[in-house]
């Protein structure tokens, strides 16, 4: 199998978790779900409660808030499907990491690695430009990051798809 890499996109709540989900199913491979949340108050442990019951018991769960990078090289191969659950907690993990050089080197070598991977790798994430531009400095930092790394992992998808009030809205390559 050669890779296939999906990029799905989509606001909060927007139906991109439940299509990447699918399609992980769909690939009829062995699924790792990569999960970078960290519950770090009441509402997101539920909201990574809702996840975890969703997911179906034979999948394989990593748990890895910020070298996401080495945890895809250990893990792709051709007869295995990844779904990466979600970049933007990454990239929020990152910008908010005491260690501020993080940010550059985890980016920089997901990045790198991302053409190389091999298998099905499907990548979630939060489509965070399209309303206001936020008040604050660390909020409109993370938009723009946001928004380059959607530009830069878009050019090594062959499938990208923004996912609004549940239905999938082709972007890039084959409908789902």
């Amino acid at each position: 199998m050669k890779a296939t890499r999906t990029l799905i996109l989509g606001g909060v709540r927007s139906g991109k978790s439940r299509l990447a989900e699918r399609l992980a199913t769909e690939s009829q491979l062995p699924v790792t779900y990569i999960a970078t949340a960290t519950m770090e108050d009441e509402e997101m442990r539920t909201r990574i409660a809702a996840h975890r019951v969703r997911r179906p018991d034979h999948w394989q769960v990593i748990e890895e808030p910020l070298q996401l990078t080495s945890v895809l090289i250990q893990q792709a191969n051709n007869e295995h499907c990844l779904l990466v659950h979600c970049l933007t907690l990454w990239l929020t993990n990152l910008l908010t990491h005491p260690d501020t050089s993080l940010f550059d080197t985890e980016r920089m070598a997901f990045l790198k690695a991302l053409p190389h991977l091999m298998g099905r790798l499907i990548l979630v994430s939060n489509e965070t430009n399209m309303g206001v531009t936020p008040m604050g400095e660390l909020s409109r930092r993370y938009c723009d990051e946001a928004g380059k790394l959607h530009q830069e992992i878009a050019r090594h998808c062959e499938q990208v798809v923004l996912t609004v009030a549940g239905l999938p809205l082709m972007l890039k390559g084959a409908h789902v």
